[in-house]
Order: structure tokens, then sequence, then C-alpha cells
């Protein structure tokens, strides 16, 4: 028997909840090598994982929290930040605790290190992959791609309009998606981008038409105008206006969308009131969840001189999993 998936930590719980309802189930999972996932409740003073499975208790050993890349030391904060999360495993064993009650002993490593080699190395450029925010950093999004794998989506690949820090994209605890644009066996690290997601220049100006006054954030102020944000792969430009700073959000009009030049023209028309604000739009994607890969994404419009455009090259069929 597979397992089911490698997906992040966190959302296999509702495929975990029958494997975790008796200790026959836990055994069967054992046998079976099946990958499950469990709440963290506890730390003890020798970094040991505590693991509430319902029926009993789980321990993880310090030794299998984390699953080292090319021997690099395992550090302290990486074990008890699990502390209150979902936490993966694979079943290794049972013994008694210091009460002399049944427990499984647990391994998140191993359970690591199957996601790595038999899901994620096998990856290509292009490939689509779930996966999670876990921490945000000025210069990126650090994500969970699989059973507590760690990847980067750096600022700049998030979306095409620029932002100032990954937070005005994401949340931690965001479920999202992501192209894969390196994979390095010798290194185990998995790259990753996600603006070729969220549309096309033609794709994004179809939710719009010149005439149309709409809500839009203001990213940048040059000297030479304000560049104005209507969707995370979209802006436009309006003239210089007193008292708009970044970040506010403002009623723009569109007075024109110029595809051979990959523009659209704005005027900023007011401020919005705070009471009239609706929260931030989940990320709307432009490429089906189930198609799985793309060969390259070509952002700019046929008809314009410039060109941005990521090539990724088609999936090698024999390779795929």
């Amino acid at each position: 028997m597979m397992n089911f998936s490698y997906l992040p930590e966190g959302m296999m719980t509702e495929q975990s909840a029958t494997w975790t309802s008796s200790f026959d189930k836990l055994n069967q999972a054992m046998n079976l090598g099946v990958i499950l996932e469990a709440p963290a409740v506890l730390c003890d003073k020798d970094l040991n994982l505590i693991v509430d499975l319902g029926v009993m208790k789980g321990i993880i050993p310090r030794e299998e929290a984390v699953l080292s890349m090319n021997g690099e030391a395992i550090k302290d904060v990486a074990i008890i930040s699990r502390v209150g999360q979902m936490v993966c495993f694979k079943i290794i064993g049972f013994d008694y605790d210091e009460k002399g009650c049944t427990r499984a002993v647990l391994s998140r490593r191993e359970a690591q290190y199957e996601c790595l080699q038999s899901y994620l190395l096998k990856r290509e450029v292009g490939d689509i992959i779930n996966a999670c925010v876990t921490h945000l950093e000025h210069f990126g999004a650090f994500v969970d791609i699989g059973c507590g794998i760690s990847s980067l989506i750096p600022i700049d690949a998030i979306s095409v309009s620029r932002i100032s820090h990954p937070r005005e994209r994401f949340e931690i605890g965001m479920a999202i998606k992501a192209v894969v644009t390196d994979v390095n066996p010798v290194t185990s690290r998995i790259s990753l981008s996600h603006k070729e997601l969220l549309g096309t220049w033609e794709e994004n100006t179809e939710n719009f038409e010149a005439g149309q006054t709409v809500v839009g954030k203001v990213r940048s102020i040059e000297n030479y105008g304000v560049f104005v944000e209507l969707t995370p792969n979209l802006s436009g430009l309006a003239e210089i206006t007193d008292g708009v700073r970044e970040g506010q959000k403002v009623s723009v009009y569109i007075k024109s969308i110029l595809p051979d030049r990959m523009k659209i023209k704005l005027v900023i028309l007011r401020n919005c009131a705070k009471s009239a604000l609706q929260p931030e739009c989940v990320t709307d994607y432009y490429v089906g969840t189930d198609l799985g890969h793309i060969d390259s994404w070509d952002y700019s419009p046929a008809e314009c001189c410039r060109v941005i455009r990521s090539e990724f090259g088609p999936r090698d069929e024999a390779r795929s999993a």
C-alpha cells in the first residue's frame, strides 16, 4: 500500500484520522509504512516531542525529529517550535512510558526522508506543488513543501507587482501553490516561484476596462508617477497626487489599457475610507491546480515588444510520478 500523499504538515489530518482511531490501526499503519500526522503537545527537557495520537501518546525522539540535510546540525528551535503544531511521522515501534502505558515510537525524520526521495527530488522544473507558508522574512517566504521540509520563495518571485514584504501577499499557515524552478539532488534543495500562477498581463486585464473606477493599492511613488496595484500581477501608473502614500488603498479611474505597451493609465480619485475596505482577497490562481506542470509562461502580450517570460521545459513523462 502506498502513502496517500506527501502534503505539507497540517494538510493530512483528515486522512490520518482513521489510522489513529485504535491501536490495531496504528499497528497496521506501522506495518504498511503509512505517513500520518498528529499534534505535538509537549517537548521534554531532552528535546523529545510528545504527540497526541488520540488512543495513546507517541514520542518522537530527538534524533528522529528532523531530517538533517547533508550532515547539517539540527538546531533546537527546529524541534521546540513544533509544539502546538501538526507533525508528520512514521510509526517505528511501540514501547512503554514511565507510567507503564503503551506508547508509539515515531520518526518524523523517516517521513521526511521518504517524502524527499520518493516525491520532492523526483519533481521537475515547471511542476506545480502544494505548499504552506511557515515563516516570513523581508527577503522571501519560507514554505513547507511536504512533511515539514522547507523551501524559500524569494520576494521577487512572489508576484509581478512589487511588494516591500511577503506579508503583503501571504499569512503564516496559508495554503498556496508554487512552481518548481530548480531541483538540486546534491544539496536536496527545491527552489520555487509563485508569480507564474497568478496570471499573465492579458488574463489580469480581462477583469478591467477603460472607463471603470476601481479600488487599487499604492505600491510605489516615483518621481514620474504612482504605481497602483489592481491585482497581484497587475499594476497601472497614475500621475503624482497629493496626500497619497505607499500602502494606501485608493479609488482609481482607468483612462486606458494599452496591450502593445503593456501599460494601464490611471487617475487617482481619492483615498478609500477605512470602513469601506474589504479584507485582502485570497490568491486566485490562473493555472488550473489539476494541471500539475507548466512548460513556459509568457506574462507579456504577444503584441508587446517588451518580453517577460519564464521557461521551464516539458515534463519528462518517464520520470513523473
